[in-house]
């Protein structure tokens, strides 16, 4: 477990520059971070004092789109590029809990996911964990753990969960999507979460804690996040609040936009399928 505080402590890994995946993890109280991981933290719950809770509710998020994909499309097979820390219940667990044959491939950039994650699913064959990075995704489709993992020539789950908002649009991160995308089997499916603008100043917070703490963190459009998932059929309901997102159930009830707490307004999910 990676809770030491001083760089020396570990080597491997270079703990004085917060990441992305030890800052999530501290917001959703894990363990596996660093002090300057946890000063990140704090500049998010300086801005939005419940980013925590938009922190738990993404992860919330994620199991209603997984479920979704295992029981409604049969997906049995998943990609998840950014998937942090397990702190809270992650795909693999939300996947294998309804099909236990379930394929879990996690990708993440920093090497502390690859040493934990290996720890914890030693006992699991269904699941791994690479270090790579969605800036190099033709890296992630020639890497051999995942090609042995994962059967390409059928359908499977490509999971961008709570990361676009990392990248600036200047990168061009759907043309790395993009490329995954078009190696997938038709009937694969693309899940995203970002950071909405819809002109509310707790989003804008949002996006000052990320730029300061992480030196990334923006917030888009709900016309730009649609742009994501590059012209694919969306389920219903679209993209929405997460809040109100439930692919299992799209004309179910559920709360008006107006009616969610500021804190539900800052992230948006969405689901397409590739024909």
């Amino acid at each position: 477990m990676a809770t030491p505080d001083g760089p020396d402590s570990n080597p491997g890994f270079d703990t004085s520059q917060p990441t992305i995946a030890r800052v999530y993890d501290a917001l959703l109280g894990g363990k596996d971070n660093f002090a300057a991981d946890r000063e990140g933290a704090a500049l998010y719950l300086k801005y939005v004092p419940d980013a925590g809770r938009c922190a738990i509710e993404n992860r919330e998020a994620l199991v209603k789109g997984v479920h979704y994909l295992v029981r409604e499309a049969g997906i049995d097979q998943f990609l998840d590029i950014g998937s942090g820390l397990p702190t809270q219940k992650n795909t693999h667990e939300a996947a294998q809990e309804i099909n236990p044959r379930a394929r879990v491939a996690y990708v993440d950039n920093d090497p502390i996911v690859l040493a934990h994650g290996r720890a914890l699913l030693a006992t699991n064959n269904s699941t791994i964990v690479v270090t790579a990075d969605l800036r190099d995704p033709q890296g992630i489709l020639g890497n051999e753990e995942i090609k042995t993992h994962l059967d390409f020539s059928r359908p499977m789950a490509l999971m961008i969960v709570g990361i676009h908002m990392h990248f600036h649009d200047d990168e061009k991160p759907d043309e790395w999507v993009r490329t995954i995308m078009d190696t997938l089997a038709p009937g694969s499916y693309l899940f995203i979460t970002d950071f909405v603008d819809t002109g509310e100043p707790l989003q804008k917070g949002m996006e000052r804690a990320g730029l300061e703490s992480l030196g990334n963190g923006w917030i888009r459009t709900p016309e730009r996040i649609e742009q994501h998932f590059l012209g694919m059929p969306l389920v219903p309901p679209g993209v929405d609040f997460l809040a109100r997102w439930f692919p299992e159930d799209p004309d179910g009830d559920v709360p008006a936009a107006e009616d969610l707490e500021p804190y539900q307004r800052i992230l948006m999910a969405g689901l397409a399928k590739k024909a």
